[in-house]
């Protein structure tokens, strides 16, 4: 099973979203940058997201997209879903009644166990959970990353004491 490039870029973009919580909203060319994704891409992917209430649009001078509840109630299968439709790796599985030997087919089954094993992780996964990991992840590997949330003016500030 392979994720499009659609519920990958979705999932990276809320999880910018979430990395940036209550700080206001952000700019699709910061989230571009941040995360890696084409603008272009991105401004198609916001439609979908926005329309099933899972982020708002903010007008004007200190606007941008936010979301619209914080991430530890925002589902990973909710994004997946609605980007992506079924996870089933093979039709039969969401449709067996399509299928006349679904009952009577031992890798109908296996399929069905894999979609059911993915749907318990995506379920069970939050956004807070993923910020969470994405934490420990700049903690441990990557501490160079951490600078590119922080907020405008912290470096500056910093820089300007050390030239002191």
């Amino acid at each position: 099973m392979k994720f499009s490039t659609r519920a990958r870029y979705g999932t990276k973009a809320l999880l910018e979203l979430s990395l940036r919580w209550g700080k206001g909203p952000v700019l699709l060319k910061d989230i571009a940058r941040s995360q890696e994704i084409p603008v272009q891409y991105l401004e198609h992917l916001i439609r979908p997201l926005v329309h099933a209430g899972l982020i708002k649009t903010t007008r004007g001078v200190r606007g941008g997209i936010s979301l619209v509840k914080p991430p530890r109630q925002v589902l990973l299968s909710d994004v997946i879903q609605l980007l992506e439709g079924s996870i089933a790796p093979v039709a039969c599985v969401d449709i067996p009644e399509r299928y006349p030997r679904s009952d009577r087919c031992v890798t109908h089954d296996l399929w069905a166990e894999l979609k059911q094993a993915m749907d318990a992780v995506l379920k069970t996964t939050t956004f807070e959970d993923l910020v969470e990991r994405q934490k420990e992840k700049w903690n441990v590997k990557q501490p160079k990353l951490r600078q590119k949330h922080r907020a405008p003016g912290r470096d500056r500030k910093k820089e300007s004491r050390h030239n002191k």
